[in-house]
C-alpha cells in the first residue's frame, strides 16, 4: 500500500508524509515512512496479535512516527484494541501508546461511523489533540479530507498494490 498526505501545518514533519507498506502475512504489515520536509525516513509496522470475534476486540501492536505535529525523530509504540459494531455502523478503537516525544504513555482513541457503504467519518484523539476525517473508500483506493487539531485542513490518498 502507498499513501500520501498533506496537512496545512507549521510542523515540518507533519506537512508532507509518504508511506509504502507491504503485508508480509495476513497479520503482519511493515514498511517505510518518509517525511520530506523534515528529511526523515522511518520504519512503520503492525502485527495483529488477535483477530476480532463477536465477543472480543482485535488486538494489534505497532510503531510509527510520533503524533502529528511532533518534531522529526521521535517514534510511537502502541497496543490497540479495536471492535466493530456493524448493526450500529460503528467501529471504535483505543490504544495504549508510548510516545518518545512525551517520554511517556498516552491513550489514543477514536470511532468510525459509516454514513454510506463507501463513506465514513472518523473522530479521533491522538492522546493529546483531536482530529476529524471524512473518508471515501474504493476497493484499492481511498481519499480522506482531514481536520487536524480541529483547525488545520489536510488531504490523504492511499492505494493498494
Amino acid at each position: 500500500m502507498f499513501s500520501a498526505r498533506y496537512v496545512d501545518i507549521d510542523a515540518d514533519r507533519a506537512r508532507y508524509r509518504l508511506t509504502a507498506a507491504y503485508r508480509f502475512a495476513p497479520r503482519l504489515q511493515a514498511g517505510l515512512e518518509y517525511n520530506p520536509a523534515a528529511d526523515e525516513v522511518g520504519f512503520i509496522g503492525n502485527y495483529i496479535l488477535a483477530t476480532e470475534t463477536p465477543s472480543r476486540p482485535s488486538i494489534s501492536i505497532g510503531t510509527s512516527s510520533d503524533r502529528i505535529g511532533t518534531p522529526a525523530g521521535p517514534k510511537m509504540y502502541y497496543v490497540t484494541f479495536a471492535k466493530g459494531l456493524p448493526d450500529l455502523k460503528l467501529a471504535s478503537y483505543v490504544s495504549i501508546a508510548y510516545s518518545e516525544h512525551d517520554d511517556g504513555v498516552n491513550f489514543p482513541f477514536g470511532a468510525t461511523y459509516w454514513i454510506a457503504p463507501q463513506w465514513s467519518i472518523l473522530g479521533m484523539n491522538d492522546g493529546r489533540k483531536s482530529h476529524l476525517m471524512l473518508n471515501h473508500l474504493q476497493h484499492d483506493f481511498s481519499i480522506s479530507l482531514m481536520l487536524v487539531h480541529m483547525e488545520r485542513f489536510g488531504l490523504s490518498l492511499a492505494w493498494g498494490f
